[in-house]
């Protein structure tokens, strides 16, 4: 008798697969309809994605399948036509076709957002459900979108009984061989795709749209899963670490500085020259999501940034900083510890990152109470965790959530009675500025000098904010959430002026990223510009900076302003030092860039070393060989960057 699979004991399985890649392949269609304008689709570019796509499909089918394959090998063939089986079968079935529905609902809203696949991002937001859970039902009709999902499932599963997929796999006399050779082939193309289909060979076009339509999302969230912390040493180029300390020392040696730790250390002690000016208060207000282009100063139009527009004429204004990443917490990494950014996951999410060598660090040797303020919950995304761990005091709105949680400093929850609105991320911009404010106060009454990281939310999706403060309704979309911000950081200042600790305060409005991390390149250099205002410097006068700079050069610019002594253990360097050369770092979790000038080197898993000429009028990338030195320059960075944070070196 010669063996039909598709009228044997695995014929639901098979109609499983055909109904999967083919709703996959629709899904494929719909990305590429919606991001068409950025995917320079071509022939053969559009064969390579729905080829590679196909694979990635037929690879999930097989970790889909696989459960409910030994299930059906071991099932005795007394068993096939017993209710006992038929009930395992159907509860099974619709879980692998509800999951699957599921996740091709949540690809879409992501893309929506991201432009993505399943991501770190996609992985972070399974840990936080509080937030993301309610997230989603603020932006989106949940209840219906959760009751199209069952509907769906209900309906392929009514479609694979009617066209006897049950009927045939419970009517099937499969021999125990036949069951078992299919279960071993089974199990070995898995093999195959766990050992040599790994996510990254998606990532062969110069086209970011293209690499991303090639994948398929369950696959890379499970990659993105693995992938969470990657050691620089066993995946990137790598130099000696005498080497790369060396070239890194030397980048690093500015005015006024001297190395006081041993040749694998940047441990440096500034030294200005002239005295230290007074102590003011700093407040730093970190902007969510809040790219540059937002800003008429940089071209925007919309007219929905008129308070920090009119600011940055009155700032120390950096017109050409970029962040290191794409995430706050990359942004607090950046802003906290100054160093470039690590690959896999943000310092502020990992081990070891207690008591280490941070801006906080250098404002409490000078006598400052360091203060971490946020809207919502700082439980989310360990950032309770890492600023209470490094001296921080903690200002949010918790929901007394702490697992794991043993910081030593102490945390106030913002009450609901000063709290007019809130949505899923946490309370308007408007109310947290409200807390920053009573606790300057407080401090200022108690003359004690305050340094505050405060951690904005109005700007993340779904956009809500109190009514009638702006002309944009509440929830319309980002522009309006943008302008909130904008309209409360206006309040905020006015209140402020009216303070006696005024006059003695500096205040920094800076992104934590852009609102979109999204373009035709992996690392879309465009997409990593953000504003960076200091107000309010003491006897400074307004001064823009057009040099290339990074979020990290930021505190080691404003200090020599301040003309102050200390020691750190950071990368950021002084942007007006006569010897500073622009220079940025940019990465994803993955991939990490370094630009200097107009020159940019991009280092990948696998010792994988690209690079480029950045056009900044066109936002374009030119394949280009550049300098062994320039490449050297950007292992080493990232190298020892990596090196000290691993081996402790990044503590205080």
């Amino acid at each position: 008798m010669i063996f039909n699979p598709l009228k044997s004991r695995y014929a639901v399985l098979y109609a499983f697969a055909v109904f999967f890649i083919t709703a996959s392949i629709s899904l494929r269609i719909a990305f590429i309809y919606v991001s068409l304008k950025d995917t320079e689709l071509t022939l053969k570019s559009a064969l390579s994605i729905f080829t590679k796509g196909l694979i990635f499909d037929f690879g999930v089918v097989l970790y889909f399948g696989l459960l409910y394959a030994i299930y059906l090998l071991l099932l005795p063939q007394k068993l096939n036509r017993s209710s006992f089986n038929k009930v395992v079968s159907y509860i099974i079935v619709f879980l692998m076709i509800l999951i699957s529905v599921f996740s091709f609902f949540a690809e879409f809203t992501f893309w929506g957002e991201f432009e993505s696949r399943f991501n770190f991002i996609a992985v972070d937001y399974l840990i936080y459900t509080h937030e993301v859970v309610n997230n989603i039902n603020e932006s989106y009709p949940l209840p219906y979108l959760i009751s199209g999902v069952v509907a769906i499932t209900i309906a392929v599963m009514v479609l694979l009984i009617r066209t006897n997929n049950f009927s045939d796999s419970f009517k099937s006399n499969t021999r125990f061989k036949w069951r078992l050779i299919h279960s071993l082939i089974m199990g070995l193309l898995i093999a195959v795709y766990a050992l040599y289909i790994n996510n990254s060979w998606a990532e062969k076009s110069e086209n970011r749209y293209q690499n991303e339509l090639s994948k398929a999302g369950i696959y890379s969230f499970f990659s993105a899963f693995k992938n969470n912390e990657l050691n620089y040493e066993q995946f990137y180029s790598l130099l000696s670490n005498e080497q790369a300390f060396a070239i890194t020392r030397s980048l690093l040696k500015e005015s006024g500085s001297r190395y006081t730790g041993n040749l694998q250390s940047i441990r440096k002690n500034i030294k200005p020259l002239g005295g230290e000016q007074q102590l003011p208060n700093v407040i730093m207000v970190v902007l969510e999501s809040f790219s540059a282009d937002f800003m008429g100063k940089f071209g925007n139009e919309r007219k929905i940034t008129p308070v920090l527009d009119s600011l940055a004429d009155h700032s120390l204004f950096f017109t050409n900083m970029y962040a290191t990443g794409t995430r706050t917490v990359r942004g607090m990494e950046a802003l906290t510890l100054a160093v470039p950014p690590t690959p896999g996951n943000s310092i502020v999410r990992r081990e070891k990152n207690k008591q280490l060598s941070t801006i906080g660090s250098i404002f409490r040797t000078k006598g400052y109470q360091t203060t971490f303020f946020y809207g919502g919950d700082g439980y989310f995304d360990n950032m309770n965790q890492y600023f209470g761990s490094n001296g921080f005091d903690i200002v949010d709105r918790g929901r007394k959530l702490a697992i794991g949680d043993d910081y030593k400093t102490r945390r106030t929850m913002i009450p609901d009675n000063e709290v007019n609105f809130e949505n899923a991320w946490g309370i308007c911009d408007q109310d947290l500025f409200g807390a920053v404010l009573k606790d300057a106060d407080a401090k200022f009454t108690a003359k004690q000098s305050f340094y505050n990281f405060v951690m904005t939310t109005s700007n993340h999706r779904p956009f809500t904010y109190p009514e009638r403060k702006i002309d944009i309704p509440s929830g319309s979309g980002r522009d309006g959430a943008v302008k909130y911000t904008d309209f409360a950081i206006g309040q905020f200042l006015k209140q402020a002026k009216s303070k006696p600790w005024f006059s003695n305060t500096i205040f920094i409005f800076i992104a934590d990223h852009c609102a979109s991390s999204a373009g035709k390149n992996e690392i879309d250099v465009a997409k990593y510009h953000i504003p960076a205002l200091v107000y309010n410097i003491p006897n400074s006068r307004p001064t823009r900076i057009d040099k290339i700079c990074s979020q990290i050069d930021l505190y080691p610019t404003l200090f020599s302003l301040l003309n102050w002594s200390y020691i750190n253990n950071n990368y950021g360097k002084n942007v007006l030092d006569s010897t500073y050369v622009p220079r940025t770092m940019i990465a994803t979790y993955q991939k990490l860039g370094f630009m200097k000038n107009d020159s940019l080197v991009i280092l990948s898993p696998r010792r994988k070393v690209e690079s480029a000429f950045y056009n900044r009028s066109t936002n374009e990338q030119r394949k280009e060989k550049v300098s062994q030195q320039l490449i050297n320059e950007a292992i080493a960075y990232y190298q020892t960057a990596y090196y000290l944070y691993s081996k402790g070196g990044l503590k205080e």
